[in-house]
Formats: structure tokens, C-alpha cells, sequence
């Protein structure tokens, strides 16, 4: 049996989580506000079912990588860089996976939005 308290105590958690996440974290703040932003040109073009996909795809993939980085980044700092020099290694190669999403959804974006602003 599901019981509702557990369930509504479990999305009142993810919601604290994502509220520490808008407010502590400002490039989570600056994928929002992208996200955002390619949700307003999806609805204003118009944009077929299949892009939307796509859009939506790639909107996850770079909030989950920059929540895991933020993730990654926290644990670290617990071990403080002189436990090990890898700490720093870490979080710029947790970076670099945030980067490499944001630029590939950034293309996928220009791929999809570009013909529309043409014709």
C-alpha cells in the first residue's frame, strides 16, 4: 500500500533540494533561466513534437549533470584538498561534464531554432 504521508514527505524533500539548489547555485540559476528560455521559443514557434523531445532531453540531461556536479562538489570539499590531490581534479572534471552537456544542448538548441528564425 502506498502511503501518501511518505509520498508528499518525498516530494517536499526534492522540492527543499531544488530550492537549496536556485538558491545556492548560480549556474543551476543560469540553466534555468536557458531552459526557460528555450521552453518560450518551443511554445512561441511552434515546434513539432519531435523537437520538443529533443528539447526536453537535453533540458534534463544538463540540470541532472549540474545537480551531480553540485553533488560531487560538496563531497569533496568534506575531504578538503589537502587529504587529496585529486579533489581538485574532481570537481574540474565534474565541471567539464556540465560544460560538455551545455555546449551539446546549445547546438542541439541552434539545430532546432535556427530555421525558424530564418523562414
Amino acid at each position: 500500500m502506498v502511503s501518501i504521508r511518505r509520498l508528499l514527505n518525498s516530494f517536499r524533500f526534492a522540492f527543499r533540494g531544488f530550492g537549496q539548489l536556485v538558491q545556492s547555485e548560480q549556474n543551476f540559476r543560469v540553466h534555468l533561466i536557458a531552459s526557460v528560455l528555450a521552453i518560450c521559443l518551443g511554445v512561441y514557434f511552434n515546434i513539432k513534437v519531435w523537437q520538443w523531445c529533443l528539447i526536453v532531453l537535453v533540458i534534463g540531461a544538463v540540470l541532472i549533470l549540474e545537480i551531480l556536479n553540485t553533488v560531487f562538489e560538496r563531497m569533496v570539499d568534506m575531504l578538503k584538498p589537502r587529504l587529496h590531490e585529486y579533489v581538485g581534479e574532481i570537481k574540474d572534471m565534474m565541471s567539464a561534464v556540465v560544460l560538455v552537456a551545455s555546449i551539446a544542448s546549445a547546438i542541439i538548441g541552434v539545430l532546432i531554432f535556427l530555421p525558424y528564425f530564418w523562414g
